[in-house]
């Protein structure tokens, strides 16, 4: 995605394996940027599926069998009880170990070393409650599908308690805009240097998703359909538009399957999202242009 903006000044840095950039009308002063950098870290070093130091991967190779939870698990967890609903089964947190076999492991081998397998249930592994995360058995949690915007929501948290004025986080594909409205235009999936529309955001969130961003090998990307563990052929891209990040981005996830058009009406949140054959679907409150 690209933006227009009218801020004067442009943060940028690399962090959970992509480029961010946090704009703002004055530079952010050196206290704010540590403390972003504080977020983002704990964040990772809790959730990241690839660090060996991670709460996730303790958890995942059976270091442990409880860990306290962390700040973010009530809010992520109870949304992914959402996306499971609504999607029948198709986004599941405990995705990761499905990856890992067709080669999206924690070395990035991104070569295959089993078939597609259906992730778990999720519900019968994973339990939270009272400040406690338990998994009952070794399995990878991977929050994926929304933990990059619930990042995102973190960090915009952090810099508006310091910062006056206009901001906007950008994390690769999930943006978070307070203030003035910005343009976004809506990057083609097999051609990043073309638009196939444009959307305006002002005081939210857009996020997207697309099979082209973390493809390998024969046909192989980092969407899953949990149900089968095997790469999702419908669709090649989402966008969405919610109050939060983190909200948009389950959506960018939920609307690879059915359902997810039904979950973005319920939060009344517009979306848009492209066919692999070329094809654009969008939402009756989309209010952006579509070329």
């Amino acid at each position: 995605m690209t933006s227009a903006t009218a801020t004067g000044a442009v943060w940028t840095f690399d962090a959970i394996g992509t480029a961010w950039a946090i704009e703002t009308a004055e530079p952010l002063p050196e206290a704010t940027r540590a403390a972003v950098a504080d977020v983002v870290d704990g964040f990772d070093r809790e959730w990241s599926r690839f660090r060996g130091d991670s709460l996730v991967s303790s958890l995942a190779e059976g270091r442990v069998a409880s860990v306290d939870a962390p700040r973010d698990t009530d809010a992520m967890l109870a949304l992914y009880d959402e996306l499971d609903v609504a999607t029948r089964g198709a986004v599941n947190p405990l995705v990761g170990d499905a990856l890992a076999r067709l080669g999206y492991d924690a070395r990035l081998t991104l070569a295959p070393w089993g078939s597609p397998e259906p992730a778990p249930d999720w519900r019968a592994v994973v339990t939270w409650g009272s400040g406690i995360l338990s998994l009952s058995r070794p399995a990878t949690l991977d929050v994926g599908a929304l933990g990059k915007g619930r990042l995102v929501d973190r960090v915009l948290e952090v810099v508006r308690s310091d910062v006056d004025g206009d901001v906007i986080v950008d994390g690769s594909g999930d943006l978070a805009v307070s203030g003035a409205p910005v343009r976004i235009g809506l990057e083609h999936p097999y051609d990043p240097t073309r638009a196939i529309g444009i959307v305006e955001v002002r005081d939210a969130a857009l996020c997207a998703s697309a099979i082209t961003r973390r493809a390998w090998g024969d046909g192989l990307h980092h969407v899953l359909d949990a149900r089968t563990g095997a790469p999702v052929q419908a669709y090649a891209a989402t966008w969405a538009v919610a109050d939060t990040a983190m909200r948009a981005d389950a959506l960018a996830t939920a609307l690879f399957f059915d359902g997810g058009p039904e979950l973005a009406a319920a939060w009344n949140a517009p979306w848009v999202r492209m066919r692999t054959d070329g094809r654009v679907e969008w939402s009756p409150g989309f209010e952006g242009e579509i070329f």
